[in-house]
């Protein structure tokens, strides 16, 4: 009896699963101007506006920073974000902007048109990067995946591509990382240096909450 028990409980051990949670931000349903609480704004100016028929997140011109939202909840462990984002040049000034995960300092996808590269950067130092074909006055879909695979195996997977094509099904940058902590809110990163606004719209996240 006391064997069976035990293989009961390490049986049920095995089989609990890490709790997790998504969120999606379409800002449809937001009144525009100030953005709601869910959205906590680190620096910059940020705003809900009308953009092509529906609404979206905008990265105010303004003072020259890196504007930075967080989004949802908290992850303790794995965690995903995507979006698609709207920026333009103005002359030969061009945007930059990112998504992130587990806080200021995790994993970033950044569109840098200016290096004509998509980097994936830690802690702002470029981890890898793959040549940029940046969509001019286009919506542009980014996607970052950091997995937990054990204790100390993370895998995190970079894709970015064109509206009105399919994700592509493998990402253009893979790393592993042997130790990363995983803590931390998502996060949308905007720097307008060509003097126009950047919008995010259809923002998807999904956390852990090991």
């Amino acid at each position: 009896m006391i064997k069976f028990a035990a293989f009961l409980l390490l049986f049920g051990i095995a089989s609990v699963q890490a709790e997790s949670k998504s969120f999606e931000f379409n800002f449809d349903d937001w009144p525009e101007g100030q953005p709601k609480e869910e959205a906590f704004v680190v620096d910059g100016k940020f705003s809900i506006t009308a953009k092509d028929g529906n609404k979206a997140l905008v990265a105010e011109v303004g003072e020259l920073v890196e504007a930075c939202v967080l989004l949802g909840d908290s992850a303790r462990g794995s965690a995903s974000i995507q979006a698609k984002v709207f920026s333009s040049r103005k002359g030969r000034s061009l945007p930059r902007y990112s998504i992130g995960v587990h806080g200021q300092s995790g994993y970033r996808l950044v569109v840098a048109p200016a290096q004509k590269q998509l980097q994936l950067t830690k802690s702002d130092e470029v981890v890898k990067s793959v040549p940029l074909e940046w969509p001019n006055e286009a919506w542009f879909h980014v996607k970052l995946e950091v997995k937990q695979l054990g204790e100390k195996q993370w895998t995190i997977t970079a894709k970015a591509w064109a509206d009105g094509v399919e994700e592509p099904t493998e990402g253009q940058m893979v790393h592993e990382d042997a130790t990363l902590r995983g803590q931390g809110k998502c996060s949308l990163w905007a720097t307008p240096y060509s003097g126009t606004p950047i919008y995010f719209d259809d923002v998807k996240i999904a956390i852990s909450l090991e």
